[in-house]
Order: C-alpha cells, then sequence, then structure tokens
C-alpha cells in the first residue's frame, strides 16, 4: 500500500524524529532516575543487615555464644529492631535465638546478600527481606535480614509516578515537536517565499537574515542572497541585451519591409512583383518571431510584473473574439467567448498569449468547426480556456510542444515558428501560473491558470 504523501514529507519526518527522541530521552531519564533509587534503597537495605550482621559475629567473637545470644535478644527488643530478622540456630538445627522459627532450606549456611520472603515469628504472613547467612566457627548457623516491603513499596510508586510522568511526556513531547517543527519549517517557508518571489519576478528582494548569526540558516540566506545578486545583475544585462537585440534588429528588418514596399510599387514585372511579395512576407514573418522571442525571454526573466494590473478578464475575450471573429468566420470558424472574472495580470502578454492561441486553433483546427475561448474564476485563480475540435496533439508530444520553436508538424505545411505554446507558457510562469494541454475529444484544450492576486 503506498505512503500518504504527508507521511513521506521531510517536514513529518522531521516532526516525528523530534518526537521519537524526546519521548526516549524523556523515558531513558526516568528508568535511569528508577535505577538510582532502586539502586540506593537496596544498598541502604544490604548496609544495615551488613552492619546488624558484623556487630553479631563481632560480639560472637569477644564473648561467645552466651554473648551472641544475649546481644541477639536485645537487638530484637530494641526500637530500631521492628524490620530486622535473625536467627542463630545450633548444628542440628534446633532455634537458640532469634524472630525466625527455622532455617530456610533453601538458603545455604553461608551466602552472601540475598532477597526472600520469610515468615518471622508473630507475624501473619510471610515478607520480603535482604538477608545474609553465615556459618561460625562452632557449628552454629547465623541468619540476618532486614525487611525491605517498605523499599519495595517505595519502587512501586517511583514505578508509577515514573509512568504517570511518561504519560504527561508524550503531550509535552508532542508539543515540543510542534514547536521545533513550527521554527525549522518557519525559516525555511521564509527563504522559499523570497525565492518563489524572487523568480516570479521581484529581482531586488533578498532573504532577511541577521547578518551577526553564524548559523546554517543564515549561511544558507547569505549564499541565497549572493546568487541573487548575481541574478539580477544577469538579468539587469539580459534587459539591455535584448533591448539592444530588438532595436538593432528591428531597424534594418523594418527598412527592408519599407524598400520591398517601395519597390513593388514601382515594378510592373509580374515576376519581380511576386518574388517582392515573398520577400515582404518573409520579412514580417522573421520581425513577428524576433518579436515573440524577445517576448519568451522577458516574460522568463520575470520582466514585466511592474506592470500587472487588475483586469476584467471577461471583456478581454470578449473583445479578442470581437476582434478576430472576422477573420475566424472568413476562414470557416465559430469564435466564441464566455464567462467572466477579475485578476491582476500583464494586460497586454496575456493578450498577445490568447491571441497566439486562437491563431493556432485557425492554423490546426477543423476548418468548419468552432473555437472557444472562456474563463473560469474561484477566489484563488483565474483560468483562461481555449478550446478547438483539430487533431489535438498527442499526449507524448505535448511537453515538447511547449518549447520554443516546438513544430510538431515535420513537413511545416502549415506557416508558423512554434513560438505560440512557448509564449504562453512563458506568460504563465511570469504570473506564477501554469499551462495545460488537455484532449478536448477531439481537439486540444489549453487552460493558463493564472493567480487572481498575481502573486
Amino acid at each position: 500500500m503506498r505512503v500518504p504523501a504527508f507521511l513521506r514529507s521531510s517536514t513529518t519526518r522531521f516532526f516525528a524524529l523530534v518526537f521519537v527522541l524526546q519521548l526516549i530521552s524523556g523515558t531513558a531519564l526516568l528508568l535511569y532516575v528508577r535505577h538510582i533509587i532502586a539502586d540506593e534503597l537496596e544498598r541502604t537495605s544490604r548496609t544495615l543487615v551488613t552492619e546488624l550482621h558484623d556487630d553479631l559475629v563481632a560480639d560472637y567473637k569477644q564473648e561467645g555464644l552466651p554473648g551472641l545470644r544475649r546481644l541477639i535478644s536485645e537487638r530484637l527488643t530494641g526500637i530500631r529492631a521492628r524490620d530486622a530478622a535473625v536467627l542463630l540456630d545450633d548444628p542440628q538445627g534446633n532455634q537458640l535465638a532469634g524472630n525466625i522459627a527455622d532455617w530456610p532450606p533453601t538458603i545455604p549456611f553461608d551466602s552472601g546478600w540475598q532477597v526472600m520472603t520469610l515468615y518471622r515469628m508473630g507475624r501473619e504472613k510471610p515478607e520480603p527481606m535482604g538477608i545474609i547467612a553465615s556459618k561460625l566457627p562452632d557449628g552454629t548457623h547465623l541468619l540476618v535480614g532486614h525487611v525491605i516491603e517498605g523499599d519495595l513499596r517505595v519502587r512501586r510508586l517511583t514505578g508509577e509516578a515514573m509512568a504517570a510522568a511518561l504519560l504527561l511526556a508524550v503531550p509535552l513531547a508532542l508539543l515540543g515537536a510542534i514547536v521545533a517543527t513550527r521554527v525549522i519549517t518557519g525559516r525555511v517557508e521564509r527563504i522559499a517565499e523570497s525565492a518563489r518571489r524572487f523568480g516570479m519576478g521581484d529581482l531586488a528582494l533578498r532573504v532577511p537574515h541577521e547578518a551577526g548569526m553564524r548559523d546554517a540558516f543564515s549561511d544558507l540566506a547569505a549564499a541565497i542572497n549572493l546568487m541573487f545578486g548575481r541574478i539580477e545583475a544577469l538579468v539587469g544585462e539580459l534587459r539591455v541585451v535584448t533591448d539592444s537585440l530588438a532595436h538593432d534588429l528591428r531597424s534594418p528588418l523594418t527598412r527592408l519591409s519599407a524598400t520591398v514596399e517601395r519597390a513593388m510599387r514601382e515594378t510592373d514585372d509580374e515576376a519581380a512583383l511576386a518574388a517582392l511579395e515573398r520577400v515582404g512576407y518573409e520579412a514580417e514573418t522573421l520581425l513577428g518571431m524576433l518579436s515573440t522571442a524577445l517576448q519568451i525571454s522577458r516574460a522568463e526573466a520575470g520582466i514585466g510584473r511592474d506592470r500587472f494590473v487588475d483586469t476584467d478578464i471577461g471583456q478581454m475575450i470578449e473583445d479578442l473574439a470581437e476582434v478576430y471573429g472576422p477573420l475566424a468566420e472568413e476562414r470557416g470558424f465559430t469564435l466564441s467567448a464566455e464567462g467572466g472574472g477579475r485578476g491582476v495580470v500583464h494586460r497586454e502578454l496575456v493578450g498577445q498569449a490568447l491571441a497566439n492561441l486562437v491563431d493556432n486553433a485557425m492554423k490546426y483546427g477543423r476548418p468548419d468547426g468552432s473555437i472557444r475561448l472562456s474563463v473560469h474564476h474561484t477566489d484563488d485563480l483565474v483560468t483562461l480556456a481555449v478550446d478547438d475540435d483539430g487533431p489535438g496533439i498527442a499526449e507524448d508530444r505535448r511537453a515538447e510542444a511547449l518549447r520554443r520553436f516546438g513544430r510538431l508538424d515535420p513537413a511545416r505545411s502549415v506557416g508558423g515558428a512554434g513560438l505560440g505554446l512557448a509564449l504562453a507558457a512563458a506568460v504563465a510562469r511570469l504570473h506564477g501560473g501554469a499551462i495545460t494541454l488537455g484532449d478536448n475529444a477531439p481537439g486540444l484544450a489549453v487552460r493558463l491558470e493564472l493567480p487572481v492576486s498575481g502573486d
């Protein structure tokens, strides 16, 4: 089963990583504290038992067995002996002193610290206790213990407190992950928004950052700003070059067209006149190609965003249908316009793009077919559509058709330079929108999706 896209996103992964790391670190800290408490309780109990055992053995060495029996009785009657457990028996297993009746069969006569559950005399139920057992030189056996029920209760309460703390740690870890994710994604989004606006043509924009900060984001912002500055300089140079190129090439082409027109007026030779007409036509075509290519270059460089204005796009397509209506009718097409909406657009470029799409539809559409212009408006997008009844474009060749000079007719039986769709695509990108080519069943359906706000 395919994992949803939002679960595969870097933001979700970062959020999950922070959340899991906080839970792991919190759990590890709680377990460590619990271990320290348990270890301290055991160490305290073992120290008490060891001290009592050593005192009894020392007394035995000084005063012998009678003195040991007397000391055991004194220790078990003292106020501090309420949790003490002692057993002294002879080699035959008979109790000589203490508050445990019989030697536990599972305890060796000489063993180190261990925890067992034993009965003390006068008690109704067994009690957990830590014990130490030893064999004295005369063959008697000494068992010394300390009841650790209180310690176990503390451990249990500590465990319950740890579980409650862990449950509290889950929402805290969740909150921490949310805050960390927001901080990181917020900075990334600011950089991404700056890059998006720069790509839309706001070439003076720079990523905001604190110059004195030396972290990864500040370094990234500084590097991006350096790149932005270089791009702005290159685009400025491109603007100069394109303007100069347009001026330098248009002038001789215009003079060529004027010379051809003058020659056509002055000649009566039919063959020469036909040749001059072809020259004039090619000159006009070249001038149009130059103008369109320059428009595409300027649009792709983001030039022209300062000319975005709030526009009645419904009225724009009606005007376009009125201008192209007679030509379409002359060629056998029915041209219609419908829908309405407003948007902040470059009116001249959008109009030129739509005109190119209509011209393409008349070149490649079915002669007795229809061409439909329409506008669909939502809160965020305005969609301009041009539909025809022609052969359309195969899906696997639509990307090629959007490239400059992308001619899908190898024989070039229809005039044109292959710049109409490329210009429409460049205009869409200038506005932060997109162009899509679809199937009109039959025919081609072109959609220009532009943000209403122009951002």
